[in-house]
Protein backbone atom coordinates (compact mmCIF):
# COMPACT_ATOMS: atom_id res chain seq x y z
CA UNK A 1 0.00 0.00 0.00
CA UNK A 2 1.40 3.39 -0.86
CA UNK A 3 1.78 5.98 2.05
CA UNK A 4 -0.86 8.36 0.68
CA UNK A 5 -3.13 5.05 0.74
CA UNK A 6 -2.55 4.29 4.31
CA UNK A 7 -3.33 8.10 5.04
CA UNK A 8 -6.49 7.40 3.40
CA UNK A 9 -7.22 4.01 5.62
CA UNK A 10 -5.88 5.63 8.76
CA UNK A 11 -8.26 8.84 7.55
CA UNK A 12 -11.16 7.10 6.91
CA UNK A 13 -10.73 4.61 9.82
CA UNK A 14 -10.61 7.97 12.72
CA UNK A 15 -13.20 9.08 10.72
CA UNK A 16 -15.83 6.17 11.64
CA UNK A 17 -14.56 5.81 14.98
CA UNK A 18 -15.49 9.39 15.62
CA UNK A 19 -19.03 9.18 13.78
CA UNK A 20 -21.42 11.68 15.64
CA UNK A 21 -23.52 10.16 17.93
CA UNK A 22 -26.96 10.77 16.67
CA UNK A 23 -29.31 10.87 19.53
CA UNK A 24 -32.66 10.14 17.38
CA UNK A 25 -33.37 8.81 13.23
CA UNK A 26 -34.29 12.36 12.82
CA UNK A 27 -31.37 13.83 13.67
CA UNK A 28 -29.32 11.12 11.61
CA UNK A 29 -31.66 11.49 8.66
CA UNK A 30 -30.82 15.13 8.83
CA UNK A 31 -27.08 14.42 8.75
CA UNK A 32 -27.66 11.59 5.85
CA UNK A 33 -29.35 14.08 3.23
CA UNK A 34 -26.90 16.70 3.66
CA UNK A 35 -24.28 13.79 2.12
CA UNK A 36 -26.25 12.39 -0.09
CA UNK A 37 -27.55 16.05 -1.72
CA UNK A 38 -23.91 17.30 -1.80
CA UNK A 39 -22.97 13.58 -3.80
CA UNK A 40 -25.40 13.99 -6.10
CA UNK A 41 -24.78 17.69 -7.29
CA UNK A 42 -21.04 16.39 -7.31
CA UNK A 43 -21.42 13.17 -8.89
CA UNK A 44 -24.79 13.30 -10.92
CA UNK A 45 -23.29 14.82 -13.91
CA UNK A 46 -20.05 12.52 -14.10
CA UNK A 47 -21.23 9.47 -15.32
CA UNK A 48 -22.57 9.43 -18.99
CA UNK A 49 -25.90 7.76 -17.90
CA UNK A 50 -27.17 9.90 -14.71
CA UNK A 51 -26.16 13.62 -16.27
CA UNK A 52 -29.22 13.97 -17.79
CA UNK A 53 -30.68 13.53 -14.46
CA UNK A 54 -28.37 16.07 -13.21
CA UNK A 55 -30.10 18.67 -10.20
CA UNK A 56 -32.40 16.29 -9.49
CA UNK A 57 -33.07 15.32 -6.07
CA UNK A 58 -33.05 11.33 -4.98
CA UNK A 59 -36.53 10.52 -5.25
CA UNK A 60 -36.85 11.73 -8.81
CA UNK A 61 -33.95 9.59 -9.97
CA UNK A 62 -34.79 6.11 -11.77
CA UNK A 63 -34.44 2.60 -9.52
CA UNK A 64 -32.00 0.28 -10.89
CA UNK A 65 -31.31 -3.33 -10.55
CA UNK A 66 -28.31 -5.82 -11.32
CA UNK A 67 -29.85 -6.29 -15.28
CA UNK A 68 -29.90 -2.43 -15.90
CA UNK A 69 -26.55 -1.91 -14.26
CA UNK A 70 -25.28 -4.62 -16.61
CA UNK A 71 -26.87 -2.96 -19.81
CA UNK A 72 -25.52 0.09 -18.84
CA UNK A 73 -22.36 -0.65 -17.05
CA UNK A 74 -20.31 1.35 -19.43
CA UNK A 75 -22.57 4.65 -18.71
CA UNK A 76 -22.56 4.04 -14.77
CA UNK A 77 -19.11 4.04 -14.05
CA UNK A 78 -16.77 6.71 -14.75
CA UNK A 79 -13.31 4.63 -15.13
CA UNK A 80 -13.78 4.53 -19.33
CA UNK A 81 -13.86 0.76 -18.16
CA UNK A 82 -16.34 -1.43 -20.42
CA UNK A 83 -18.39 -4.56 -19.44
CA UNK A 84 -16.35 -6.85 -21.25
CA UNK A 85 -13.19 -5.39 -20.03
CA UNK A 86 -13.84 -5.59 -16.31
CA UNK A 87 -15.51 -9.26 -16.60
CA UNK A 88 -12.38 -10.57 -18.93
CA UNK A 89 -10.47 -9.52 -15.91
CA UNK A 90 -12.64 -10.68 -13.46
CA UNK A 91 -12.70 -14.25 -15.14
CA UNK A 92 -9.25 -14.62 -15.91
CA UNK A 93 -8.31 -13.73 -12.03
CA UNK A 94 -10.84 -16.39 -10.89
CA UNK A 95 -9.08 -19.35 -13.44
CA UNK A 96 -5.48 -18.28 -12.46
CA UNK A 97 -6.64 -17.77 -9.03
CA UNK A 98 -4.09 -14.84 -9.23
CA UNK A 99 -6.55 -12.05 -7.88
CA UNK A 100 -4.34 -9.14 -8.49
CA UNK A 101 -4.51 -8.11 -11.72
CA UNK A 102 -6.56 -4.53 -12.33
CA UNK A 103 -7.36 -2.01 -15.21
CA UNK A 104 -5.70 0.93 -14.96
CA UNK A 105 -5.29 0.74 -11.12
CA UNK A 106 -9.40 -0.33 -10.94
CA UNK A 107 -9.91 -3.24 -9.02
CA UNK A 108 -12.35 -5.48 -11.20
CA UNK A 109 -14.69 -8.05 -8.61
CA UNK A 110 -17.21 -10.38 -10.01
CA UNK A 111 -20.33 -11.74 -7.79
CA UNK A 112 -20.88 -15.44 -7.31
CA UNK A 113 -23.62 -15.44 -9.99
CA UNK A 114 -25.15 -18.41 -8.47
CA UNK A 115 -28.29 -17.84 -10.95
CA UNK A 116 -25.77 -17.70 -13.65
CA UNK A 117 -26.26 -13.49 -13.65
CA UNK A 118 -22.84 -12.28 -12.28
CA UNK A 119 -22.56 -8.85 -10.82
CA UNK A 120 -19.10 -6.75 -11.60
CA UNK A 121 -17.93 -4.39 -9.36
CA UNK A 122 -15.19 -1.73 -9.79
CA UNK A 123 -13.36 -0.09 -7.34
CA UNK A 124 -9.71 2.16 -7.03
CA UNK A 125 -7.07 2.18 -4.76
CA UNK A 126 -8.20 5.45 -2.86
CA UNK A 127 -11.92 3.48 -2.33
CA UNK A 128 -10.34 0.13 -1.21
CA UNK A 129 -8.11 2.36 1.16
CA UNK A 130 -11.76 3.86 2.68
CA UNK A 131 -13.19 0.89 2.85
CA UNK A 132 -10.74 -1.29 4.69
CA UNK A 133 -10.71 1.93 7.32
CA UNK A 134 -14.61 1.36 7.54
CA UNK A 135 -14.84 -2.39 7.78
CA UNK A 136 -11.77 -2.22 10.23
CA UNK A 137 -13.77 0.28 13.14
CA UNK A 138 -16.70 -1.59 12.45
CA UNK A 139 -15.53 -5.16 12.71
CA UNK A 140 -12.67 -5.20 15.56
CA UNK A 141 -13.74 -5.76 18.63
CA UNK A 142 -12.49 -3.12 21.22
CA UNK A 143 -9.40 -4.97 22.85
CA UNK A 144 -8.58 -5.32 19.28
CA UNK A 145 -9.23 -1.79 18.25
CA UNK A 146 -6.51 -0.83 21.21
CA UNK A 147 -3.70 -3.35 20.37
CA UNK A 148 -4.35 -2.20 16.32
CA UNK A 149 -3.71 1.76 17.54
CA UNK A 150 -0.28 0.31 19.54
CA UNK A 151 0.81 -1.41 16.42
CA UNK A 152 2.88 -4.07 19.10
CA UNK A 153 1.57 -7.08 17.92
CA UNK A 154 -0.72 -7.32 14.35
CA UNK A 155 -3.91 -8.68 14.27
CA UNK A 156 -4.33 -11.73 12.26
CA UNK A 157 -7.13 -11.83 10.19
CA UNK A 158 -8.07 -15.43 8.36
CA UNK A 159 -10.62 -15.03 5.14
CA UNK A 160 -12.29 -18.01 3.96
CA UNK A 161 -14.30 -16.85 0.29
CA UNK A 162 -14.47 -18.33 -2.70
CA UNK A 163 -12.56 -15.35 -4.30
CA UNK A 164 -10.10 -13.06 -3.26
CA UNK A 165 -9.88 -9.28 -3.96
CA UNK A 166 -7.32 -6.03 -4.59
CA UNK A 167 -10.37 -4.57 -2.14
CA UNK A 168 -9.71 -7.20 0.52
CA UNK A 169 -6.01 -7.49 0.57
CA UNK A 170 -5.69 -3.50 1.38
CA UNK A 171 -6.35 -4.73 4.49
CA UNK A 172 -2.78 -6.46 4.66
CA UNK A 173 -0.19 -4.64 6.47
CA UNK A 174 2.45 -4.27 9.26
CA UNK A 175 0.04 -4.24 12.24
CA UNK A 176 -2.15 -6.70 10.33
CA UNK A 177 -1.40 -10.10 8.88
CA UNK A 178 -4.35 -11.07 6.73
CA UNK A 179 -4.51 -14.31 4.78
CA UNK A 180 -6.90 -15.14 1.95
CA UNK A 181 -8.00 -19.04 2.38
CA UNK A 182 -8.96 -20.33 -1.06
CA UNK A 183 -12.25 -22.19 -0.79
CA UNK A 184 -11.63 -23.53 -3.94
CA UNK A 185 -9.32 -26.16 -2.01
CA UNK A 186 -11.59 -27.03 0.52
CA UNK A 187 -11.97 -26.68 3.92
CA UNK A 188 -9.43 -29.17 5.52
CA UNK A 189 -6.90 -28.93 3.09
CA UNK A 190 -6.60 -25.21 5.17
CA UNK A 191 -6.59 -26.80 8.80
CA UNK A 192 -2.72 -27.20 9.34
CA UNK A 193 -2.33 -23.71 7.99
CA UNK A 194 -4.80 -21.73 10.18
CA UNK A 195 -3.61 -23.62 13.09
CA UNK A 196 -0.65 -22.29 12.42
CA UNK A 197 -1.88 -18.71 12.17
CA UNK A 198 -4.09 -18.80 15.38
CA UNK A 199 -6.32 -16.14 13.56
CA UNK A 200 -7.77 -13.58 16.11
CA UNK A 201 -10.74 -12.33 13.85
CA UNK A 202 -11.98 -15.60 11.62
CA UNK A 203 -14.33 -14.15 8.38
CA UNK A 204 -15.84 -17.22 6.19
CA UNK A 205 -19.59 -17.99 4.84
CA UNK A 206 -22.02 -19.51 7.63
CA UNK A 207 -21.39 -22.82 6.45
CA UNK A 208 -17.74 -22.87 6.11
CA UNK A 209 -17.76 -21.90 9.91
CA UNK A 210 -19.83 -24.41 10.76
CA UNK A 211 -17.38 -26.61 9.01
CA UNK A 212 -14.69 -25.26 11.15
CA UNK A 213 -16.55 -25.41 14.28
CA UNK A 214 -16.90 -29.34 14.07
CA UNK A 215 -13.08 -29.25 13.56
CA UNK A 216 -13.28 -27.86 16.60
CA UNK A 217 -15.56 -29.51 18.67
CA UNK A 218 -13.41 -32.73 16.87
CA UNK A 219 -10.14 -32.23 18.29
CA UNK A 220 -8.77 -31.73 14.55
CA UNK A 221 -8.30 -27.57 15.18
CA UNK A 222 -7.58 -25.89 18.44
CA UNK A 223 -7.63 -22.10 17.15
CA UNK A 224 -9.34 -19.82 19.70
CA UNK A 225 -9.83 -16.79 17.69
CA UNK A 226 -11.21 -13.01 19.81
CA UNK A 227 -14.22 -12.60 17.19
CA UNK A 228 -16.03 -15.30 14.16
CA UNK A 229 -17.73 -13.36 11.73
CA UNK A 230 -20.25 -14.51 9.33
CA UNK A 231 -20.32 -13.36 5.66
CA UNK A 232 -21.57 -14.06 2.28
CA UNK A 233 -24.76 -16.55 2.83
CA UNK A 234 -27.88 -16.80 5.33
CA UNK A 235 -26.73 -17.48 9.11
CA UNK A 236 -28.99 -20.05 9.31
CA UNK A 237 -29.72 -21.21 13.60
CA UNK A 238 -28.38 -24.90 13.29
CA UNK A 239 -25.13 -23.29 12.11
CA UNK A 240 -25.15 -20.87 14.63
CA UNK A 241 -25.41 -22.83 17.43
CA UNK A 242 -22.73 -25.29 16.14
CA UNK A 243 -20.34 -21.72 15.82
CA UNK A 244 -21.08 -20.48 18.60
CA UNK A 245 -20.63 -23.77 20.67
CA UNK A 246 -17.24 -23.94 19.31
CA UNK A 247 -15.75 -20.85 19.49
CA UNK A 248 -17.77 -19.38 21.98
CA UNK A 249 -19.51 -15.81 21.90
CA UNK A 250 -22.20 -13.80 19.45
CA UNK A 251 -21.75 -15.15 15.90
CA UNK A 252 -20.95 -11.23 13.99
CA UNK A 253 -22.10 -10.61 10.81
CA UNK A 254 -20.87 -8.57 7.97
CA UNK A 255 -23.39 -7.38 5.39
CA UNK A 256 -21.30 -7.04 2.35
CA UNK A 257 -21.89 -7.56 -1.27
CA UNK A 258 -21.33 -6.38 -4.20
CA UNK A 259 -22.89 -3.46 -4.09
CA UNK A 260 -21.35 -2.33 -0.97
CA UNK A 261 -20.93 -2.93 2.53
CA UNK A 262 -24.31 -2.67 4.14
CA UNK A 263 -24.87 -3.71 7.41
CA UNK A 264 -22.44 -4.92 10.93
CA UNK A 265 -23.15 -6.56 14.13
CA UNK A 266 -23.05 -3.82 17.19
CA UNK A 267 -21.33 -5.03 20.39
CA UNK A 268 -25.44 -6.21 21.74
CA UNK A 269 -25.06 -9.32 18.20
CA UNK A 270 -27.74 -6.96 16.26
CA UNK A 271 -27.11 -6.25 12.94
CA UNK A 272 -27.07 -2.43 11.93
CA UNK A 273 -27.01 -0.64 8.68
CA UNK A 274 -24.46 1.04 7.63
CA UNK A 275 -26.37 4.11 7.34
CA UNK A 276 -23.46 7.12 8.01
CA UNK A 277 -22.36 5.59 4.70
CA UNK A 278 -25.17 4.25 2.33
CA UNK A 279 -28.75 5.41 2.33
CA UNK A 280 -31.44 2.89 2.34
CA UNK A 281 -34.82 2.84 1.09
CA UNK A 282 -37.00 0.70 2.12
CA UNK A 283 -39.56 -1.31 -0.22
CA UNK A 284 -41.88 -2.88 2.14
CA UNK A 285 -42.63 -7.02 1.12
CA UNK A 286 -46.06 -6.77 3.44
CA UNK A 287 -48.57 -5.06 4.94
CA UNK A 288 -47.53 -5.12 8.25
CA UNK A 289 -43.85 -3.60 7.07
CA UNK A 290 -41.48 -6.29 8.69
CA UNK A 291 -39.97 -7.19 5.80
CA UNK A 292 -38.29 -5.34 3.00
CA UNK A 293 -35.70 -4.61 0.00
CA UNK A 294 -33.49 -2.62 0.47
CA UNK A 295 -33.07 0.30 -2.34
CA UNK A 296 -29.34 1.74 -1.59
CA UNK A 297 -27.45 4.69 -2.46
CA UNK A 298 -24.30 4.36 -1.64
CA UNK A 299 -22.89 8.08 -0.90
CA UNK A 300 -19.10 7.63 -1.08
CA UNK A 301 -18.39 5.61 -3.91
CA UNK A 302 -17.67 7.56 -7.38
CA UNK A 303 -16.01 5.04 -9.48
CA UNK A 304 -19.18 2.96 -10.48
CA UNK A 305 -21.87 4.54 -8.67
CA UNK A 306 -24.92 2.66 -6.68
CA UNK A 307 -27.39 5.22 -6.96
CA UNK A 308 -31.08 3.77 -5.83
CA UNK A 309 -29.74 0.20 -6.91
CA UNK A 310 -32.85 -2.21 -5.61
CA UNK A 311 -31.36 -5.44 -4.06
CA UNK A 312 -32.74 -8.59 -4.13
CA UNK A 313 -32.49 -9.58 -0.82
CA UNK A 314 -34.87 -9.70 2.11
CA UNK A 315 -34.69 -7.93 5.64
CA UNK A 316 -36.80 -8.27 8.28
CA UNK A 317 -36.57 -5.38 10.73
CA UNK A 318 -36.03 -5.38 13.99
CA UNK A 319 -38.96 -3.75 15.75
CA UNK A 320 -37.40 -2.28 19.14
CA UNK A 321 -34.49 -0.35 19.99
CA UNK A 322 -31.40 -2.09 20.05
CA UNK A 323 -29.36 -1.53 23.95
CA UNK A 324 -25.90 -0.31 21.70
CA UNK A 325 -28.28 2.60 21.52
CA UNK A 326 -27.41 3.34 17.55
CA UNK A 327 -30.43 5.25 16.06
CA UNK A 328 -29.86 3.32 12.59
CA UNK A 329 -32.05 0.83 11.38
CA UNK A 330 -31.08 -2.58 12.77
CA UNK A 331 -32.15 -5.94 11.46
CA UNK A 332 -33.61 -9.35 13.25
CA UNK A 333 -32.38 -10.81 10.44
CA UNK A 334 -30.81 -10.70 6.51
CA UNK A 335 -33.04 -13.82 5.14
CA UNK A 336 -32.14 -14.40 2.05
CA UNK A 337 -33.44 -13.39 -1.51
CA UNK A 338 -36.08 -12.82 -3.06
CA UNK A 339 -36.24 -15.89 -5.31
CA UNK A 340 -36.07 -17.87 -1.78
CA UNK A 341 -39.67 -16.60 -1.02
CA UNK A 342 -42.01 -19.18 -1.15
CA UNK A 343 -45.57 -19.39 -2.68
CA UNK A 344 -48.77 -21.59 -1.79
CA UNK A 345 -52.33 -21.33 -2.18
CA UNK A 346 -54.71 -19.38 0.43
CA UNK A 347 -57.63 -20.88 1.29
CA UNK A 348 -59.34 -17.58 1.77
CA UNK A 349 -58.83 -16.44 -1.41
CA UNK A 350 -58.11 -17.01 -5.19
CA UNK A 351 -54.89 -16.22 -4.79
CA UNK A 352 -51.30 -17.41 -3.70
CA UNK A 353 -49.72 -15.82 -0.63
CA UNK A 354 -45.88 -15.64 0.02
CA UNK A 355 -44.20 -17.83 3.16
CA UNK A 356 -40.51 -16.18 3.97
CA UNK A 357 -37.85 -18.31 4.23
CA UNK A 358 -37.12 -17.34 8.05
CA UNK A 359 -40.64 -18.47 8.77
CA UNK A 360 -39.79 -22.19 7.17
CA UNK A 361 -35.87 -21.63 9.30
CA UNK A 362 -38.02 -21.69 12.43
CA UNK A 363 -40.26 -23.81 12.36
CA UNK A 364 -37.68 -26.57 10.55
CA UNK A 365 -35.54 -25.86 13.56
CA UNK A 366 -38.41 -25.77 16.45
CA UNK A 367 -40.34 -28.84 14.96
CA UNK A 368 -36.29 -31.02 14.64
CA UNK A 369 -33.93 -30.59 17.44
CA UNK A 370 -31.09 -32.22 15.68
CA UNK A 371 -32.23 -31.03 11.95
CA UNK A 372 -29.71 -32.63 9.48
CA UNK A 373 -28.14 -30.53 6.32
CA UNK A 374 -31.41 -30.53 4.03
CA UNK A 375 -32.33 -28.12 0.67
CA UNK A 376 -36.44 -27.22 -0.38
CA UNK A 377 -36.77 -26.58 -3.83
CA UNK A 378 -40.32 -24.72 -4.73
CA UNK A 379 -41.29 -26.28 -8.48
CA UNK A 380 -44.26 -24.77 -8.85
CA UNK A 381 -47.33 -26.46 -6.70
CA UNK A 382 -44.82 -29.31 -5.77
CA UNK A 383 -41.92 -28.95 -2.84
CA UNK A 384 -38.85 -31.31 -3.62
CA UNK A 385 -37.00 -31.71 -0.31
CA UNK A 386 -33.22 -33.60 -0.05
CA UNK A 387 -32.12 -34.61 3.03
CA UNK A 388 -28.36 -35.30 4.31
CA UNK A 389 -28.86 -38.21 5.68
CA UNK A 390 -31.70 -39.89 3.05
CA UNK A 391 -33.81 -40.95 6.48
CA UNK A 392 -37.40 -41.16 6.13
CA UNK A 393 -37.93 -39.95 9.29
CA UNK A 394 -36.02 -36.53 8.37
CA UNK A 395 -38.19 -36.82 5.76
CA UNK A 396 -41.60 -36.75 7.18
CA UNK A 397 -40.62 -34.59 9.77
CA UNK A 398 -39.44 -31.61 7.48
CA UNK A 399 -43.00 -32.08 5.55
CA UNK A 400 -45.42 -32.37 8.86
CA UNK A 401 -43.26 -29.10 10.34
CA UNK A 402 -44.23 -27.61 6.68
CA UNK A 403 -47.82 -28.69 6.55
CA UNK A 404 -48.65 -27.37 10.26
CA UNK A 405 -46.44 -24.27 9.55
CA UNK A 406 -48.84 -23.38 6.03
CA UNK A 407 -52.12 -24.28 8.28
CA UNK A 408 -51.18 -21.70 10.86
CA UNK A 409 -51.06 -19.46 8.08
CA UNK A 410 -54.03 -20.25 6.27
CA UNK A 411 -52.16 -21.83 3.36
CA UNK A 412 -53.05 -24.90 1.19
CA UNK A 413 -50.17 -27.93 1.23
CA UNK A 414 -48.30 -28.75 -1.85
CA UNK A 415 -47.43 -32.05 -2.83
CA UNK A 416 -43.86 -33.16 -1.66
CA UNK A 417 -41.03 -35.23 -3.75
CA UNK A 418 -38.32 -36.71 -2.18
CA UNK A 419 -34.98 -35.98 -4.21
CA UNK A 420 -31.19 -37.09 -3.07
CA UNK A 421 -29.42 -34.87 -1.69
CA UNK A 422 -26.05 -33.26 -3.38
CA UNK A 423 -23.21 -31.60 -0.93
CA UNK A 424 -22.21 -28.33 -2.55
CA UNK A 425 -18.78 -27.35 -3.35
CA UNK A 426 -16.89 -25.98 0.01
CA UNK A 427 -16.65 -22.67 -2.76
CA UNK A 428 -20.63 -22.40 -3.91
CA UNK A 429 -22.89 -19.85 -1.53
CA UNK A 430 -25.20 -22.04 0.16
CA UNK A 431 -28.96 -21.51 -0.35
CA UNK A 432 -31.49 -24.03 1.56
CA UNK A 433 -34.32 -23.11 0.54
CA UNK A 434 -34.79 -21.73 -3.22
CA UNK A 435 -38.44 -20.73 -5.53
CA UNK A 436 -37.46 -22.62 -8.86
CA UNK A 437 -40.93 -21.78 -9.84
CA UNK A 438 -43.72 -20.37 -8.50
CA UNK A 439 -47.33 -21.66 -8.96
CA UNK A 440 -49.71 -20.24 -11.54
CA UNK A 441 -52.16 -17.88 -10.18
CA UNK A 442 -54.96 -15.37 -11.34
CA UNK A 443 -54.84 -13.13 -8.77
CA UNK A 444 -52.05 -11.97 -6.92
CA UNK A 445 -52.55 -10.31 -3.21
CA UNK A 446 -52.05 -6.77 -3.67
CA UNK A 447 -50.49 -6.39 -0.08
CA UNK A 448 -47.52 -7.79 -1.90
CA UNK A 449 -47.28 -6.49 -5.40
CA UNK A 450 -45.65 -3.20 -6.42
CA UNK A 451 -45.93 -2.01 -9.61
CA UNK A 452 -42.17 -1.98 -9.89
CA UNK A 453 -40.79 -5.03 -7.98
CA UNK A 454 -39.54 -7.30 -10.57
CA UNK A 455 -39.29 -10.04 -7.84
CA UNK A 456 -43.01 -10.03 -7.75
CA UNK A 457 -43.54 -11.43 -11.46
CA UNK A 458 -45.38 -14.68 -12.07
CA UNK A 459 -42.61 -16.39 -13.57
CA UNK A 460 -39.96 -16.54 -10.63
CA UNK A 461 -36.42 -14.58 -11.60
CA UNK A 462 -33.04 -14.93 -9.96
CA UNK A 463 -30.84 -12.91 -8.88
CA UNK A 464 -27.40 -13.20 -7.78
Amino acid sequence: MTPINRTRLIGSFLQTICLPKFKSRVELESWQAKRVNRFLRSQLKCSAFYRRYAGQPLEQLPIVDKSIMLKHFDMMNVAGISLDQATAVGLKGEASRNFSPSINGVTVGLSSGTSGSRGVFLTTEEESAKWAGVIIARALPSELMWRLLRGTTPIRIAFFLRANSNLYTTLDSKRIDFRFYDLFAGVSAHLQCLEFQNPDILVAPAHVLSALAVAVLDGRLSIKPRRVISVAEVLEPDDRVHIEQAFGGVVHQLYQCTEGFLGYTCEHGMIHLNEEFVHIEPEWLNKEQTRFVPIITDFTRTTQQMIRYRLNDVLRIRKTPCACGRVSLALDAVEGRCDDILWFASMASNSIAPLFPDMLRHALTTAYSEIPDYRIEQHAAELHIAVANHDPQSFRAIEVAICNLLSRHGMVAPTFKTVSFVPIEPCAKRRRIVCIKRPSSTTVLKAYTASDASYLKDTATTNE
